[in-house]
């Protein structure tokens, strides 16, 4: 390994070595959950002893809104969790563990196949530039049709899965038949990236950045134009159906879409305070951010097709049990707290 494919290890392990890994045991619910949760809503001030349950990933929600200064004036707490990647987000929700969390387009299709208990309840969106196939910087690939017989890591029900399922479909070869996935979380990906374990790392922002600047890994694919870079706030049903906890949801969602255009209007002083709360190089932050950001969108007919027609490529691939409805698992319940601060869909 070269000294700076070492360096580029490290870096994404000191980043990783701050999530928490959180403990679940068993899988998402079976249970029927697509019925409509009631939308029933209390006075603000009511909300003093109420702790909202967020679940995060390093360096994401809780990080933008106090950059934003968007965590400073909410009536009631919020508590923070964790986690390595969107799946176990749902999972958490599902479980009753959180009551709201922000994942990529992926997670909740995976989420919605094995009917877990949520919703979503607010959308954000990007051209999808720092979801990638990653090639380290020695690799002869210059190709997505090159990865045919080859082993590519990705988190499985990842944005980064999406992505790598439909850079193989424009290239008419075929996941789990023409391409070997290896599923794995962003530590045990890296490693095996690293080490020459697989040909091919299907990963997002911050990741490429940091693995870009630090091991000079080249871009193989980008998702722009490929994928539809939209990113979800997912509400646990328990938390939609309770008056105090569905009128803090709104109030929270609506600070972050706040917080969202912020960071979409002040992109080097936001990545300066994302490099700050990760610990990555400045620069890293910034290449991030200036692909990654993601200003919020009200979810319309457009989204929910979107997102449809990338779960029918999913199980039409044969990674799903069967085709969800995504319109099912959608609330458009705060959409106008949204709407002040979101950009248009068109």
């Amino acid at each position: 390994m070269s000294a700076g494919g070492f360096r580029g290890r490290a870096t994404v392990l000191v980043v990783l070595a701050g999530i928490l890994a959180l403990a679940l045991s068993g899988c998402v619910s079976k249970e029927d959950s697509t019925g409509a949760v009631a939308d029933a809503s209390v006075d603000p001030a009511q909300l003093a002893g109420l702790t909202l349950r967020v679940g995060d990933q390093k360096g994401g929600t809780e990080s933008l809104m106090r950059a934003a200064g968007e965590l400073d004036s909410l009536p009631f707490k919020v508590e923070f969790s964790t986690f390595t990647s969107g799946p176990p987000e749902i999972e958490a929700a599902t479980a009753g563990k959180i009551d709201f969390a922000v994942t990529g387009n992926t997670p909740p299709i995976f989420g919605a196949a094995s009917n877990a208990k949520i919703k979503i309840v607010s959308a954000y969106t990007n051209n999808a530039g720092g979801d990638v196939i990653l090639v380290p910087a020695g690799s002869t690939l210059t190709s997505v049709e090159q990865l045919k017989g080859k082993k590519v890591a990705v988190a499985k029900g990842s944005s980064a899965h999406g992505n790598l399922l439909e850079q193989l479909g424009k290239a008419n070869l075929k996941l789990g038949t023409d391409v070997t996935p290896v599923f794995l979380q962003p530590a045990d990906a890296l490693s095996a990236f690293s080490s020459g374990a697989v040909d091919a790392w299907a990963i997002w922002d911050p990741y490429t950045a940091i693995v870009q600047q630090d091991s000079g890994a080249k871009i193989l694919a980008s998702g722009t134009g490929v994928v539809n870079g939209y990113g979800f706030g997912i509400a646990s049903n328990e938390a939609l159906a309770d008056a105090k906890r569905n009128t803090a949801l709104r109030i929270f969602v609506e600070h972050l879409a706040k917080a969202s255009k912020w960071a979409s209007a002040n992109v080097e002083t936001w990545s300066q305070q994302y490099a700050k709360a990760i610990g990555i190089d400045p620069q890293a932050a910034l290449a991030a951010q200036q692909r990654s950001v993601r200003p919020a969108i009200e979810i319309d007919d457009t989204v929910v097709a979107s997102e449809q027609k990338l779960a029918d490529a999913f199980a039409a691939a044969g990674q799903l049990d069967h085709k969800p409805v995504i319109a099912d698992f959608v609330d458009k319940r705060f959409n106008s707290a949204v709407a002040p601060y979101a950009v248009s869909t068109q």
